[in-house]
């Protein structure tokens, strides 16, 4: 089984880039592989240009965080000056990086004491050390609490939009990817699913209607008199019904002519997480049964 298979795709500059996917499906696979540290059976992966292993001071260049490694002993400060000196950076970055990640104030304490929030905070500040215009992280939200997932949130967008940075984050946090990436990139059995904004993964997905009336069962064999239109009961609303085929006001004309009671009328736009899961649908590596649901023995096998 290929753990990558004819996978491309392109990030921008300037722009957060969220890279999605179920677990197994080849995500930090692709990242090694553009790191160098994998070698893929073909195909290149390159940075404006040059693959990572030609490239001249890549710390300058490229800065990446797959995973937080550190000498328990050593305090978060010198950590990062053992980078600097071994990357001809000056020592005195390491306390500026630290400032922009908000671990000044721990800088003297060993690292081995730190929270795993901390240690993610750590390790894009060694990503940050030679000031590169590329960040490429694999799960940098791990371990943050709120108030840091809200901070790294916008510290990535700042680096992205206001710095022009070229930012790629891996993640399964699905609603913060939302609010945080401008472009997406999916993938599933090592396959590219889809790539594009936001608005371009919501406009593919199937619109619907949502609709509640005292007279539910009228207006929805009243809607079904159009082919290709699907109604079905809204759970959770005894008297919703989820309408898909039609348009927002052509449910409301329709309604109107029968003289059926509306209590709500709106139309309903996809979220990342809806999807995400109908795109990755079948691709995952290890699929649950739904709550409440028993697998025998003989299925799991």
């Amino acid at each position: 089984m290929r753990a990558v298979d004819d996978l491309s795709f392109t990030v921008e500059p300037g722009q957060v880039t969220g890279f999605l996917g179920p677990n197994g499906a080849g995500k930090t696979t692709t990242l090694r592989m553009a790191l160098g540290l994998i070698n893929p059976d073909r195909g290149t992966t390159t940075f404006n240009g040059t693959p990572y292993a030609a490239l001249t001071e890549p710390t300058r260049r490229v800065g990446a965080v797959l995973e937080t490694a550190f000498h328990p002993a050593r305090s978060g400060r010198n950590h990062l000056r053992v980078y600097c000196r071994a990357a001809g950076i000056p020592v005195s970055r390491a306390d500026e990086v630290l400032d922009q990640v908000g671990l000044g104030p721990a800088g003297d304490r060993k690292a081995g004491g730190y929270s795993l929030g901390m240690r993610q905070r750590l390790g894009l500040a060694t990503a940050l050390l030679g000031d590169p215009a590329v960040l490429v992280l694999d799960e940098p939200a791990n371990g943050l609490d709120p108030e840091g997932i809200q901070w790294l949130r916008g510290f990535l967008r700042h680096l992205a939009h206001d710095q022009g940075r070229t930012v790629l984050v891996s993640s399964h946090l699905l609603a913060e990817v939302e609010q945080t990436a401008d472009r997406v990139v999916i993938v599933g059995a090592g396959k590219l699913v889809r790539q594009g904004s936001l608005a371009e993964l919501r406009s593919g997905s199937a619109g619907s209607v949502l609709v509640r009336s005292p007279q539910k069962d009228a207006l929805a064999d009243l809607l079904r008199t159009t082919a290709g239109t699907s109604v079905v009961t809204t759970d959770g609303h005894p008297d919703g019904l989820t309408v898909t085929g039609l348009p927002v006001e052509e449910v409301g004309r329709r309604a109107f002519a029968g003289r059926i009671e509306l209590h709500e009328l709106r139309a309903h736009t996809s979220g990342l997480e809806e999807v995400y899961f109908q795109l990755t649908a079948g691709s995952e590596q290890y699929a649950a049964g739904r709550p409440g649901t028993a697998t025998t023995g003989e299925e799991a096998a």
